[in-house]
């Protein structure tokens, strides 16, 4: 069966949210430690929530997520034998019929009054997914530049769940809060995507003709990596199963998904040019030339000029690493077709 959105015919709009619609949060987890403690209680916190299921790859998380719930009926551990992400998000989403599905990871915390406030959002504005803004936390370390990288314009690409932005319909949002309705009919989390999961759901949620909403005053801390090496491996991930997604849904791409592809092309031709030619200063000269532009984009965002190199350093590792796996494209793995939840009703 046909991966293209656009194949299926626009759904009807969604019916009305009951007012006492119920909501289940859901968390895939693997190794996940002492981090899920603190999702599950940020969770169980929330008004409206009626249950909290967690989907684990591990024994160890699966202790610690009813630890954390001492005793709390409402919470549900769900296996996950495969450890992969859409697996886990699938299989949490099937051990509950609420009619309201929040995406919580296990490394985040949702802060007070979350809940109330998404379920609001979906029921004034009719949308289909519901999110805010993403919020890099981090005081000490490479982790802190990072922060800063994610937050700036270079660095999140004009991404308005990092930005911000007045609310109203976007491409995608951080987490997310669905109507079950909207995912039963475009068939959940697609299976073959370890990595970019959401961004993909959420083209085939516009494509169908529902709504992606963003509402600026939902806002979900984030933690990010503390080290190049986890920085580069992360980006490289997303760069790779981006690129499953443009081949999936043609047309999904936009300028700010080329612009590190371009730039990863552009640094390789002047290399090989280089190289060719033995005139190295011409690469010299591209490469001072991002750098230049790399300190330029940096500087407004900074607290301290002290932190400007570690910051050029993130951002230049954001994008050469995700413009290399884009390039690289994903693993050979990804190009099976798999039937996602919900296809053989259509």
């Amino acid at each position: 069966m046909s991966n293209d959105p656009t194949a299926h015919p626009l759904h009807p709009p969604l019916s009305p949210l009951p007012d006492d619609a119920e909501v289940v949060v859901v968390i895939p987890a693997l190794h996940a430690g002492p981090a899920i403690g603190r999702a599950v209680a940020s969770a169980l916190r929330q008004d409206l929530v009626g249950d909290v299921v967690v989907a684990a790859g591990d024994p160890d998380t699966a202790d610690a997520a009813r630890a954390a719930a001492d005793g709390d009926p409402r919470l549900r551990v769900v296996d996950n034998p495969t450890g992969r992400t859409p697996d886990a998000l699938n299989a949490a989403i099937a051990a509950s019929d609420a009619e309201v599905v929040v995406r919580l990871d296990a490394h985040a915390v949702l802060p007070p009054g979350y809940v109330t406030r998404a379920v609001e959002t979906l029921r004034r504005t009719g949308a289909a997914n519901v999110g805010g803004r993403q919020v890099p936390v981090a005081d000490r370390g490479f982790a802190r530049a990072v922060a800063v990288a994610m937050t700036s314009p270079a660095g999140a690409g004009g991404a308005t769940y990092r930005v911000g932005g007045p609310e109203g319909e976007v491409d995608t949002v951080y987490l997310g809060v669905f109507r079950r309705e909207a995912l039963n009919a475009v068939g959940h989390y697609d299976p073959r995507f370890t990595r970019n999961q959401d961004a993909e759901l959420n083209v085939r949620l516009r494509a169908a003709g529902y709504a992606v909403w963003f509402d600026p005053k939902l806002a979900v801390d984030y933690r990010p990596r503390d080290t190049v090496r986890g920085l580069a491996s992360q980006y490289l991930q997303y760069g790779r199963w981006r690129r499953l997604t443009a081949r999936t849904h043609q047309g999904s791409l936009g300028p700010r998904q080329l612009a590190a592809p371009t730039l990863v092309a552009g640094l390789g031709a002047a290399l090989v040019l280089a190289a060719m030619t033995g005139f190295w200063p011409l690469f010299g000269l591209a490469l001072a030339t991002y750098v230049a532009a790399l300190v330029v984009a940096a500087a407004p965002f900074v607290p301290t000029l002290r932190l400007v190199p570690q910051v050029v350093v993130a951002l230049g590792t954001m994008h050469l690493a995700w413009g290399i796996g884009f390039l690289l494209g994903p693993p050979r793995m990804a190009h099976v077709e798999r039937s996602r939840p919900g296809d053989a009703d259509r």
